[in-house]
């Protein structure tokens, strides 16, 4: 038996009956990815395996890394089929990891490969997929259509003129790509040689001159209307902590003068600077009737060095460590207060905060909104086979898992679709261990339709987006 089958990682009969009759054929809606949405405009026709397989990937770098890899194989100028054998050797080394998953199931759902990939088969799995890609199946378009992809939702700056996503709105796509609203860099305050040349780039998109925080203000939220007539209907931070020192208007004001004035910015005025603007941010999204997603907790770019010589997301960030719940608690208690907290999606990084943004959420339903407040699915370093069980069970006993909308990928990768595929096994290996033991019904009417909503229906329904 090939390691990819049709029962791969379903321990139970209850487990393969609910996989193939209920998740398996539903569509997909990727409501967050990091695809480059020239890519998908462009209907790119990639050159090799390396391009479409490596480029971008900070978790197979960083596993690379840590077999011995060179960085040149990793990030470098390296030849594609160079670097395609480095992570070749390398793959046999991930066993246990989920790396080792991802990597079969992609082989074998987009080139029909069922050999395990190692030194010895690389060349033959080199030639098998690259001659695969020079086919229509394997461009943004075909790989869409063979997952069924119904939706795409991009992570987008505020300065990004969406030109790529008026393409795409134009043509004959049958997956709608939408962009998200990321306005992380209004936040960098202190990071000078990043915060002034992004500002620049905002005053220009906004057509506005920034010299006061009214302007910079002013010229936010021009961009999120603009983005609204784009379609957006969501937002994304990527935040080590949520911000909730609240401030006067007058106090932001002065520390976002001092850093126009080129004057030293602390970590203390910073997080008292990203606590006024996330107010403002989320009074946005609440106005539009938007979903904002919190993405907290990582520790990112440890390693100087590396930063500094190739710049982020490169697979230098860990979990962090920070007390999350007081300051979370605080930012939506203050939207709440105000009648302007958004439906929200909170995603943590530490598995040590499972409980706490579980029992959260409950603190901030209502509005006749099934799960207004959503815990997301396992993310990052905890997007992977226990990660998600954990994300699931305790999900389950703190809250409504019936009301839950599901998995995303978060990947900058095209060939990342089969996670939702794994997803849905773990889904249905969990349910069906329960019927197995008796512990919920073997009731198909039960728990057919809450796998289909858990696999796109909450998701649609829950985030609004035009899929027609």
């Amino acid at each position: 038996m090939p390691f990819i089958h049709d029962d791969f990682l379903l321990q139970t009969d209850a487990a393969c009956r609910l996989y193939h009759e209920f998740a398996a054929s539903e569509p997909i809606l990727d409501y967050h990815t990091h695809l480059p949405p020239g890519e998908i405009a462009a209907n790119h026709r990639f050159e090799n395996l390396a391009e479409i397989w490596l480029a971008g990937d900070h978790y197979k770098w960083r596993a690379m890394r840590a077999n011995g890899v060179e960085e040149s194989l990793c990030t470098g100028d390296a030849e594609p089929y160079d670097k395609f054998l480095a992570w070749a050797r390398t793959v046999p080394h991930t066993l246990r990891n989920p790396l080792y998953h991802w990597t079969h199931l992609e082989l074998k759902r987009y080139f029909d490969i069922d050999e395990l990939l190692n030194e010895q088969s690389a060349p033959r799995i080199w030639e098998q997929a690259n001659e695969k890609l020079q086919g229509e199946d394997l461009t943004p378009r075909g790989i869409f259509q063979q997952f069924d992809v119904r939706c795409v939702c991009t992570t987008d700056d505020p300065t990004d003129d969406l030109s790529h996503h008026r393409a795409i709105a134009a043509s004959d796509l049958p997956t709608k790509v939408y962009p998200t609203f990321r306005p992380d860099a209004a936040l960098r305050i202190d990071e000078p040689k990043e915060f002034d040349p992004w500002l620049e780039k905002l005053s220009a998109a906004a057509d506005v001159d920034i010299a006061t925080l009214d302007d910079l203000v002013a010229a936010l939220k021009k961009r999120h209307d603009y983005f609204h007539v784009q379609g957006c209907r969501l937002s994304d931070h990527g935040l080590e902590r949520c911000y909730a020192s609240f401030i006067e208007e007058q106090q932001a004001a002065q520390i976002f003068s001092r850093a126009r004035e080129g004057k030293e910015i602390s970590r203390t005025e910073q997080h008292l600077f990203a606590s006024y603007m996330m107010l403002h941010f989320g009074r946005w999204d609440a106005e539009r009737g938007w979903t904002k997603q919190l993405h907290i907790g990582p520790l990112r770019n440890n390693n100087v060095r590396l930063f500094q010589q190739l710049g982020r997301d490169v697979g230098c960030d860990s979990i962090g460590d920070l007390p999350q719940a007081n300051l979370l608690s605080a930012y939506l208690n203050r939207l709440d207060h105000e009648n302007a907290l958004p439906k929200t999606i909170l995603y943590n990084i530490n598995p040590a905060d499972n409980a706490v943004f579980a029992t959260m959420i409950g603190n901030f339903q209502g509005d006749g909104i099934p799960g207004k407040v959503q815990w997301g699915s396992g993310w990052w370093f905890l997007d992977q086979w226990e990660g998600m069980q954990d994300q699931l069970n305790t999900l389950s006993n703190q809250g409504l898992l019936s009301r839950f909308v599901g998995m995303l990928t978060d990947s900058r990768s095209l060939l990342s679709y089969p996670r939702h595929e794994y997803f849905r096994r773990c889904l249905c290996d969990l349910l069906g261990s329960d019927v197995e033991r008796g512990a919920i019904p073997d009731d198909d009417s039960l728990l057919g339709p809450m796998i289909r909503n858990i696999c796109f229906g909450n998701a649609r329904d829950y985030l609004g987006l035009a899929l027609d």
